[in-house]
């Protein structure tokens, strides 16, 4: 059996969707709904990480467990020229906890990915060595920022720096060009996201956003949600029967 699709859900008016919630919290123990609860209040779509072309399953894996460690929820992940894959080992299922936006292998699937940012107020930052103008303890966060990342080999690509509003390089003292990108995600989020909670921006999710958050949370760690939630929603809508007695 399987949960009702993303359409239903978005359809489902906040009065429902609370009610959901309620029922589905008598599923889940005390210590996990604290728990829950302390990872809602450190989330933020403030900041959000932009994966182009990144395939290699470790690297990926490791950004997706720095994001979720570091409090970010959306993560773009953009396959043009390679899929991106994930190995489980890496991220220790880090992804589950995420919103993963991807932008499959189309043409224009970048053009499309930094149209939506932009349209959602971000401003696109390339994360690059090979740009002087913006070190990170210098990256302003007084607006949203998507943080665009590329592969170890080739970097980002001549669109998405064209693309950028602005730059940021991670200072190096070394004899090595570059940190491997999994670091340099790592070392980025960890300095924004730390200023981004002391500073006075509008970075907390919103209580619409915890809830929905909420809700697919306890979905993903009640036994039987889905049929918990079919007799939940026969129940409250008695007419309408259940959905196997509708196919």
């Amino acid at each position: 059996m399987s949960l009702p699709g993303p359409g239903v859900f978005q359809r489902m008016d906040k009065l429902i969707k609370q009610e959901l919630v309620d029922c589905l919290a008598d599923f889940v123990s005390a210590h996990k709904k604290q728990r829950i609860e302390q990872v809602l209040d450190a989330r933020t779509r403030y900041l959000t990480a932009v994966l182009e072309d990144v395939f290699q399953p470790h690297n990926a894996s490791a950004v997706l467990r720095s994001c979720e460690c570091f409090g970010v929820q959306d993560v773009y992940i953009i396959e043009d020229r390679n899929t991106y894959t994930v190995n489980p080992d890496v991220a220790q299922g880090a992804s589950k906890w995420l919103d993963l936006v991807r932008y499959g292998s189309a043409e224009g699937c970048a053009v499309a990915c930094f149209a939506a940012l932009k349209a959602r107020g971000y401003r696109l930052v390339a994360a690059t060595p090979h740009r002087d103008e913006c070190n990170l303890e210098d990256l302003g966060i007084e607006e949203p920022l998507a943080l665009v990342f590329g592969t170890e080999e080739q970097g980002l690509s001549d669109y998405a720096l064209e693309q950028a509003d602005g730059y940021v390089r991670v200072p190096m003292y070394g004899f090595t060009e570059s940190f491997n990108i999994s670091v340099c995600a790592a070392l980025i989020l960890r300095e924004l996201t730390g200023r981004m909670r002391r500073a006075a921006v509008p970075w907390e999710l919103s209580e619409a956003e915890k809830r929905d958050l909420r809700l697919r949370w306890y979905r993903k760690i009640v036994r039987g949600s889905a049929l918990i939630e079919e007799r939940f929603l026969s129940a409250r809508n008695p007419t309408q029967g259940s959905a196997e007695e509708n196919r």
